[in-house]
């Protein structure tokens, strides 16, 4: 069974365009059990919304798990794992933060919910209903 996630990142930091150059990465960084535990879950072939914040908050495109979780080679603290992902495909139309919002399918979210958290489940009908939004 697949499951659906969204990770964020600040463009200024890491953006999509970034990714797509480099067309592999690994996913760390992350410093909250909460998190830690969605990047444990991941399988590979997950699919997973990547998410502009701050500036111009957007989901914009979507990677790939191929990798599951491992050792975050940042840190010697066996507590904080990664994991490997590709690009996948980029949304025609971003789906910002406000359009998300207004979407009745859509306000049970992590992302409404919880919107300081880097890594979050999504469940299959947003994935689908995002889908839609970002012209895919």
């Amino acid at each position: 069974m697949q499951n659906y996630w969204l990770i964020k990142s600040e463009p200024t930091v890491y953006s999509w365009e970034q990714f797509l150059a480099e067309q592999r990465t690994f996913w760390n960084g992350v410093r909250n059990f909460q998190a830690r535990n969605n990047l444990r879950s991941m399988k590979t072939g997950d699919l997973v919304f990547f998410y502009h914040s701050v500036k111009n908050p957007a989901v914009v495109g979507i990677a790939q798990v191929v990798r599951e979780a491992y050792q975050d080679p940042t840190s010697e603290d066996t507590n904080w794992v990664v994991v490997d992902l590709i690009p996948h495909k980029t949304l025609t139309k971003v789906v910002t933060l406000q359009q998300i919002k207004t979407e009745p399918i859509l306000q049970n979210m992590a992302l409404l919910r919880q919107s300081r958290l880097s890594v979050m489940p999504v469940s299959a009908e947003e994935f689908g209903k995002l889908l839609e939004m970002g012209g895919l």
